[in-house]
């Protein structure tokens, strides 16, 4: 049974059916979906979420889909790390990492929405899917296409990292390289998706794929014991993941679910591309495009589609927003390794360095419950940590040749920020 009543404009409110729609017809504003939330108080609860299996599909009421879903049956319900180590370095009381980066298939938190929009795009009868990327979602995409006996499309800003340019090439879709950034691939695939008909998950099925996003925030306030962290920091790139948090513990307080929802939505970017840290910090409600220029590409997003949203979120909740440069995410990345055992990719790295800010500059108190969002495996990455790390001890074999190797080691504390 679906809950949903149809789909509705984020700006005029104008309601359309749950029909393929992504811009809203009288006013061009963002489309989203509706939810008959009366019926759903009346069939979801605690202990009916609880009795289900691990995975993002335990809250379909709260998904798009008409029917039963197809597709992210092992996808979700990540660990929710509590971070004794790294919170005794930061110096503050309740951390947690939600952590995507092992999220199946591809090691990110992308594969719940393609689950969703995958799903939906079968209801609508597609057999082609597509989609622009700046990498975790073009793994994704083709690797749930695979899965799912879809064709794909998966089209790419040229210079990705090579990893994560292999990890798409390697479930066979048809891998499109353009040469340009990534809002001048997301140009072209809109130009693409309005003369073929394939099923562009981040276009024209986007208000049903972005929808995926929520069951994140579901997750980390259910394996919070059903209540609502005081702080989450969210990697931004075109903004719509720190929204749909909000939309997830806005929709599980309306339903009882958790008791009270007065959290802090953060926002984090990368130095070289952070429109939306821009906004913020300048109280600007106008997103001005940047050419982008980050190691963080999975974030590398110039003209954010939901950037208007994301700043107004931060706004509202009470929160902040900070930019990290290169060599603040890369040292990042190396204390969440050396703290936590958690191998993040560059986003990641952008989410921790902005909480050390956020902590340093007294905006998060050290005696309230803190999540860090962690997106995506490190795996995907490795070169920009690869020339940064201490070189492994190359000895002789013999016990006399390790001691001397051991003799030259130096001894400062890692963990220093």
């Amino acid at each position: 049974m679906s809950y949903v009543k149809g789909l509705k404009c984020r700006e005029c409110g104008r309601e359309y059916p749950a029909n393929i729609l992504f811009v809203c017809e009288y006013c061009f504003g963002s489309i989203e979906v509706a939810y008959d939330y009366d019926k759903i108080k009346k069939v979801l609860t605690r202990q009916e979420i609880e009795k289900r299996p691990k995975n993002m599909w335990r809250y379909k009421e709260l998904l798009p889909l008409s029917k039963e879903p197809s597709d992210g049956l092992t996808t979700g319900f990540t660990p929710l790390v509590r971070s004794h180590n790294l919170a005794k370095v930061l110096g503050v009381k309740e951390l947690y990492i939600k952590d995507d980066s092992v999220n199946h298939p591809t090691l990110s938190f992308k594969d719940r929405v393609v689950a969703v929009a995958l799903s939906k795009a079968k209801e609508f009868g597609f057999r082609t899917v597509a989609c622009a990327s700046t990498g975790n979602l073009a793994n994704s995409v083709a690797a749930n296409a695979a899965i799912a006996g879809l064709r794909a499309f998966i089209f790419i800003p040229a210079d990705l990292e090579q990893g994560k340019i292999i990890a798409s090439s390697i479930y066979n879709p048809v891998l499109v390289k353009v040469e340009g950034n990534y809002d001048e691939v997301n140009r072209l695939c809109s130009e693409i998706a309005a003369k073929y008909k394939w099923a562009f998950v981040n276009i024209n099925i986007r208000p049903y794929y972005a929808e995926g996003s929520k069951t994140y925030g579901f997750e980390i306030a259910e394996q919070l014991g059903w209540r609502a962290p005081k702080h989450i920091i969210v990697p931004a790139a075109g903004g719509s993941l720190v929204t749909k948090i909000k939309k997830s513990l806005q929709e599980f307080y309306q339903l009882g679910l958790i008791p009270e929802f007065k959290t802090k939505l953060y926002v984090a970017q990368g130095e070289g591309c952070a429109p939306i840290v821009t906004a913020i910090k300048e109280d600007n409600e106008i997103i001005k495009p940047v050419k982008p220029k980050t190691i963080a590409k999975s974030l590398a997003i110039g003209n954010p589609a939901d950037g208007f949203y994301a700043y107004d979120v931060v706004k509202k909740s009470g929160g902040w927003a900070e930019a990290a440069s290169d060599d603040e995410i890369i040292n990042a990345i190396k204390l969440l390794a050396e703290t936590e055992g958690i191998f993040t990719e560059t986003a990641g790295g952008v989410t921790v360095a902005a909480t050390i800010k956020f902590i340093k500059e007294k905006r998060i108190p050290k005696d309230e419950s803190i999540v860090i969002c962690i997106t995506g495996n490190g795996l995907k990455t490795q070169e920009v940590v690869a020339d940064k790390l201490a070189k492994p001890l190359k000895i002789k074999p013999s016990l006399g040749s390790f001691e001397e190797e051991q003799k030259k080691r130096p001894t400062a504390d890692h963990y220093s920020i």
